[in-house]
């Protein structure tokens, strides 16, 4: 399953499980939830819990096609080197050593932390050293486990950590509105001017967060004013001020990144680097990132890690295409390849970046907005300005979602080729 649909599929878990009075039930039904999806190769699967001593993880529910263990069964620590992985790792696969559990048919498993991230020291070490421990540990089994599956439990540990913690922050205290004015005019802070004009293109682009703050943004990175101009859209899967934080984050680091002429794919890895060494709590970032040239041609290069396909609009041809994903989200994991790939935009076409707020509005009868009711909302504004597309698409959004319910941040960012 794609990356940003698995993500979403288990948030919608989650936004309809009931009220359970402890993580571990809690956990246990998203975990059975899961096993039922389609496309999700997973047929059962264990929760285990860190004790007090921070020395074993203790068995806490084991659900679908299983070998069935004892009650309380502890994993020492001191056994299992491969947990020391978590500095580096949310999620392995590995080969079980422990003779019970290679009595009860256990030969492979794969497993993800989730919850609170505790910092151990390594004891006797001469230097100065530790690893980390998640308060939790699902271990699941699937058909085939490889790197997709493995990807698919990053997305499993960094959402369910993020409710976790949201939970406890929530049962702490209620944000206060001076905290949320200061955090959203920071935020406002890095958000360009509407409109933008280079070379041969027009841009404009609209964001509007959910509440006082939110996760989205986007950007035009002015590097050379006689050459190159980058555009950027982004959407930090979290809510409130932690995907602000992100968000500013992820912004102030493209800022600078880009002055140092790196490639693309450099920018983009080392990025993703960043936001696992300075999020480990957190849900994942998306972000699409274009370069535009001054040049006869309209060279475009861009990368997409795991954000919304952009759609271009090809003019001549009447013709629509989605600019898909070339690496995956930021963040779940380090050391990602990206790729980047390349379109030529010609006169009057135009290319539209939006995140999911737009597409996922949902009216009153919980219906989604759709990708297939925004691209009959470009091939009818196709004729107008940037600035027009923007603002009447915009418009169509906020109306069809304003009896509905659910509502999440919504950017768009329209770019068109003028001449």
């Amino acid at each position: 399953m794609e990356q940003r649909k698995l993500y979403k599929t288990i948030e919608s878990i989650i936004r309809e499980a009931p009220n359970f009075d402890s993580n571990e039930k809690f956990l246990t039904h998203v975990i059975s939830k899961i096993i039922e999806m389609e496309n999700v190769e997973i047929l059962g699967g264990r929760l285990w819990k860190l004790n007090k001593n921070k020395d074993a993880y203790v068995l806490v529910s084991q659900i679908g096609d299983v070998a069935h263990i004892d009650k309380n069964f502890k994993l020492k620590i001191k056994d299992y080197p491969i947990f020391r992985q978590f500095k580096h790792k949310r999620a392995y696969l590995a080969k079980e050593t422990d003779e019970y559990l290679l009595k009860k048919g256990i030969y492979h498993y794969s497993a993800t932390g989730v919850g609170e991230r505790y910092k151990i020291k390594v004891k006797g070490s001469l230097f100065p050293d530790y690893y980390y421990l998640y308060q939790y540990l699902i271990a699941l089994n699937g058909k085939e486990q490889d790197d997709d599956f493995l990807n698919t439990l990053n997305i499993i540990s960094v959402t369910l950590s993020s409710v976790l913690r949201a939970k406890k922050l929530e049962t702490k205290a209620k944000e206060e509105f001076e905290e949320l004015e200061k955090a959203s005019e920071i935020q406002k802070s890095i958000l360009p001017e509407h409109e933008l004009k280079f070379g041969n293109y027009e841009i404009f682009g609209i964001s509007i967060p959910d509440k006082i703050v939110g996760g989205d943004f986007f950007d035009y990175l002015i590097i050379d004013e006689d050459y190159k101009i980058s555009v950027v859209i982004a959407d930090a899967a979290s809510k409130g001020i932690s995907a602000a934080a992100q968000a500013l984050y992820v912004s102030g680091a493209l800022k600078m990144g880009v002055f140092y002429d790196v490639s693309i794919t450099s920018l983009i890895k080392r990025i993703n680097d960043l936001v696992y060494n300075t999020f480990p709590n957190e849900r994942f970032v998306t972000l699409f990132y274009c370069e535009l040239y001054k040049d006869r041609k309209g060279l475009c290069l861009y990368a997409n890690a795991g954000h919304n396909s952009p759609l271009h609009l090809n003019y001549k041809l009447n013709k629509i295409e989605p600019l898909l994903p070339t690496g995956p989200v930021l963040g779940p994991s380090s050391n990602q390849n990206y790729r980047t790939d390349s379109i030529n935009l010609e006169e009057k076409d135009i290319l539209l970046l939006y995140t999911d707020g737009i597409t996922e509005a949902a009216n009153e009868n919980f219906e989604f907005y759709t990708e297939e009711r925004l691209k009959s909302q470009l091939e009818k504004y196709k004729d107008l300005s940037a600035k027009e597309i923007c603002e009447l698409i915009v418009e169509d959004v906020q109306k069809f979602n304003a009896g509905g319910k659910y509502c999440d941040d919504k950017t768009l960012v329209v770019i068109k080729r003028i001449n």
